[in-house]
């Protein structure tokens, strides 16, 4: 599911399927579909077309996420979509080629053109290749305005790359029978990725949590996460890495983007005891490895070996973790946080847990709180132990 068969892209990409899907009303998720399609039909377009038209504004709807006012010209494939980079990070990735004075990209799996599309927004030449030829035509389609960008219909691998400075790849990592696991299935591979960056300047996005044991070391990786959710895994080759910085977290939120960057992975802070508030690190800054750095930048220590949380004394503000005022400390014990619970009249409880095997949604209904109040329950450990923290979110820049 997620691919477009040619029938439907042939019906979409005349002057009456344009023309019908532009003509249509903002999608409406909760509106009546069945009397939409019915007017569709009775000035006399095919099932087929109204079916098509009406997939594109649900789609279109959907990507005005990743593509703000651009979602409004363009055409999507579900999986096409789903993979498709976010044009805030899409802006960054193409900053990174003109940074280092390249002038012709090739976008080898190029997608839907996300990529391409903000590379050409910055006046690069662009060669984007894309193996299915549905979506090729898509992102020709949606790359059209472009006059420096050409689109190919085959294989990463077959590409001819002489008239090309650098390569951006976006591998596939899913087929029709679902993800796929082993980087050598991936379309291109990861072994095809790395080969071209032994040859010429290359980035290439990958999924957040691919085996770190994968990443070469001559490549800085830089996860990214926007508002919170961690959305890819950049690695970056020759020119396009920058000097010094083998590990980055960049957090970008409505309030903008900052990075946290490093040489290597960080050694953790010291263990210490609990203090009066509660960090949980952006999970970028945990991907990357860099929660030391983190927790030294603010005064901080690990609560416990391994468990992803930082404790301080003081409130420091930091985009790159969200921050806890502790109320209190408790057993981590069924009865005991009932009660708790119960005489504080917490009714909106939100539980996060590291550490400790608790499924946090199953024990919420055990617990079963009631009343006007709300509150944080952080099931986890410190110093091996397992506690329950009950806390307030603190205001501040990442809270």
């Amino acid at each position: 599911m997620g691919r477009m068969d040619a029938a439907e892209l042939a019906l979409l990409l005349t002057p009456e399927g344009l023309r019908l899907l532009d003509s249509l009303p903002p999608y409406d998720s909760k509106g009546d579909v069945v009397r939409i399609v019915s007017e569709l039909r009775a000035t006399g377009h095919s099932p087929e077309l109204v079916a098509a038209v009406l997939t594109q504004a649900r789609l279109r709807h959907r990507a005005e996420a990743k593509f703000g006012p651009f979602a409004a010209r363009m055409l999507f494939t579900e999986a096409g979509l789903e993979q498709a980079t976010r044009l805030s990070v899409a802006a960054r990735h193409a900053e990174r080629y003109r940074s280092a004075s390249i002038r012709r990209v090739a976008d080898l799996g190029c997608g839907i053109g996300a990529d391409a599309l903000a590379m050409a927004a910055l006046d690069l030449e662009v060669f984007a290749v894309e193996r299915d030829e549905s979506t090729a035509a898509i992102a020709a389609y949606n790359l059209a305005p472009w006059e420096g960008v050409t689109v190919q219909h085959g294989s990463a691998e077959d590409a001819d790359l002489g008239g090309a400075d650098a390569a951006w790849l976006d591998p596939a990592r899913r087929s029709e029978r679902g993800r796929l696991r082993d980087p050598a299935d991936w379309s291109p591979s990861l072994h095809f990725a790395f080969g071209l960056a032994e040859r010429m300047p290359v980035g290439v996005k990958l999924g957040p949590g691919i085996d770190r044991e994968l990443i070469p070391e001559e490549a800085e990786a830089q996860w990214v996460s926007v508002d919170r959710e961690v959305v890819e895994l950049g690695l970056w080759f020759g020119p396009l890495a920058r000097p010094g910085i083998r590990r980055a977290a960049l957090v970008i939120t409505a309030a903008g983007a900052t990075e946290l960057t490093g040489e290597h992975d960080s050694e953790d802070a010291e263990l210490g005891t609990l203090g009066e508030y509660l960090y949980e690190p952006d999970g970028a800054v945990i991907r990357a490895r860099l929660i030391g750095d983190l927790a030294r930048t603010i005064g901080g220590r690990m609560l416990s070996e391994g468990i992803a949380y930082v404790t301080a004394d003081t409130s420091v503000d930091t985009p790159f973790a969200t921050r806890f005022r502790i109320i209190e400390q408790l057993p981590l014990d069924e009865r005991t946080l009932k009660k708790a619970l119960r005489e504080r009249g917490i009714g909106r409880l939100e539980i996060k847990k590291r550490g400790v095997d608790i499924d946090p949604a199953e024990f919420r209904k055990r617990l079963a709180p009631r009343g006007d109040g709300s509150a944080t329950l952080v099931l986890t450990r410190v110093a091996e132990r397992r506690v329950a923290l009950l806390v307030e979110r603190a205001p501040g820049i990442a809270s």
